[in-house]
C-alpha cells in the first residue's frame, strides 16, 4: 500500500526550530539535570568521596544521555513504522535530529550539577553549589519552555522547579537511607 504524503515540515528559523525540537530539549534537559543531580545527591547523602560524584556523574552524562538519544530515535522510528503500516502519512522524517537534540540538551543541562566537582570549589561548598545550579537549571529550562510556547513564565518555570526539586530531594534522601542501612564502601 503506498504511503500518503509526509506531514513533516522542516523548521526554518530559530523560533520554528526551537518549537519543533522543544519536546526533545525539555525531556533531555530535565532528565540530564535530575539524573546527574541524583548522582551528586546520592554521593553527598551517602557521604562518599567527591571524586565518586565526578566519575559517576561523567559516566551518567555520556551513558544516560546516549541512551535517551537512542531511545528517542527508536521511539520516533517505531512510531513512523506504525504510521506507514497503517497507511498514514509520515509525521517526522528525521528522528536522528530529535535524538541529537535530546542528547545535547541532556549533556548541557546535566553538566551544571557537576560543575562544583569539576571547578576548584571549596569542598564544603560543592554540594550546596550543586543544589543551587540544579535549581537554577530547572528554573531556566522552565523559562525556555515558556519563551518558546508562550505559556505564563511563572507557571512553566515553577512547575519545572517544583517537580525537579521533589525528585532531587528523593535522590538525596535515598542516598542517606542506603548509607545508614549498609554503611559506605
Amino acid at each position: 500500500m503506498p504511503t500518503p504524503e509526509s506531514l513533516h515540515v522542516a523548521p526554518t528559523g530559530a523560533v520554528a526550530t526551537a518549537r519543533h525540537y522543544l519536546r526533545d530539549m525539555v525531556y533531555g534537559a530535565t532528565d540530564g539535570i535530575i539524573t546527574t543531580f541524583a548522582v551528586v545527591a546520592g554521593v553527598a547523602g551517602g557521604a562518599l568521596s567527591p571524586k565518586v560524584a565526578l566519575i559517576i556523574g561523567a559516566a551518567n552524562l555520556v551513558a544516560d544521555g546516549l541512551s535517551m538519544a537512542v531511545g528517542n530515535y527508536l521511539s520516533i522510528h517505531s512510531h513512523e513504522g506504525v504510521r506507514r503500516a497503517a497507511g498514514l502519512p509520515e509525521e517526522e522524517s528525521q528522528p536522528s535530529r530529535h535524538a541529537a537534540a535530546t542528547f545535547l540538551a541532556f549533556a548541557a543541562a546535566g553538566l551544571l550539577p557537576l560543575l562544583p566537582y569539576i571547578l576548584p570549589f571549596e569542598p564544603s561548598w560543592r554540594f550546596p553549589s550543586a543544589i543551587l545550579l540544579t535549581l537554577a537549571a530547572l528554573f531556566g529550562t522552565g523559562l525556555f519552555r515558556a519563551a518558546v510556547t508562550g505559556e505564563d513564565w511563572r507557571v512553566s518555570a515553577f512547575q519545572m522547579l517544583g517537580l525537579g526539586a521533589a525528585v532531587a530531594a528523593v535522590a538525596y534522601y535515598a542516598g542517606l537511607v542506603i548509607a545508614s542501612i549498609g554503611g559506605t564502601a
